[in-house]
Parts: structure tokens; C-alpha cells; sequence
């Protein structure tokens, strides 16, 4: 017995100490008054809201359009997605390598070596 009326005058205590603080909560706040500039602000958020969602949903259903148009059988992404073109490109670059390596010659200029017996003229100053 001694129990129950401990749980029975527990929840009494608890149910009063909620009401006072409703009470007190319902009457320190002060009437809140909605002013025009409020609800202005409230609209220009959600406009900027709105076009910052329309931007995005538009980049993205512009890529999602770029991306289905392309398409598995386009030639180009055929030939990227092959690896036949890095042994094409490695064979034309060892074929241009040795091209360049037979065209290879020395051209000697006779006034541009190194002459021992001649002196080169000195200006005189004055």
C-alpha cells in the first residue's frame, strides 16, 4: 500500500510541477506579432530556395540528356574505350623515332670551327 500511494503521490507532484510550468511559460511570453517585413523575409527565402532547386534540378537533367544521347555504340567512345589505338600510336612513334634517326646527319660549318692557326682580329680602342 505504502507503495502505491508513493507512485499516486509522485505522479500528483509531477502533474502539478508541469502545469505551473505551462502556466508560467504561457504567460512571461510575450503575444508574438507577425510584421510585414517577417513575412517578406520568409518569401525571399523560399525564392531563393526555388531558383537555387530550379538551377540544379536543370544542370542535372542537362547531363542526364548529354549522357543518353552519347550512347554505348558511338564510334568515339568505341575507340576510347579500345586499347587497339595505344598500339597504333606506340608503332607510329617508334616509326617516326627511326624516320628521324636515318634523316639524322651533322652539318659542319667550316667559319664556326675552332681554327688554332688563325686569330680572331681585335677591335683596336682609342
Amino acid at each position: 500500500m505504502l507503495a502505491l500511494s508513493n507512485t499516486t503521490a509522485l505522479s500528483l507532484l509531477l502533474s502539478k510541477l508541469l502545469q505551473e510550468c505551462l502556466e508560467r511559460s504561457n504567460s512571461s511570453a510575450p503575444p508574438q506579432e507577425s510584421s510585414a517585413s517577417d513575412s517578406l523575409a520568409i518569401i525571399y527565402v523560399l525564392l531563393m530556395l526555388g531558383l537555387f532547386g530550379f538551377f540544379s534540378v536543370g544542370v542535372m537533367v542537362t547531363n542526364l540528356r548529354a549522357r543518353r544521347l552519347e550512347g554505348p555504340r558511338d564510334p568515339y567512345n568505341t575507340y576510347i574505350a579500345t586499347d587497339a589505338w595505344h598500339r597504333k600510336d606506340r608503332e607510329y612513334i617508334q616509326a617516326k623515332l627511326l624516320e628521324s634517326y636515318k634523316l639524322c646527319c651533322v652539318l659542319e660549318n667550316q667559319l664556326a670551327v675552332e681554327q688554332p692557326s688563325r686569330k680572331i682580329p681585335e677591335e683596336k680602342s682609342s
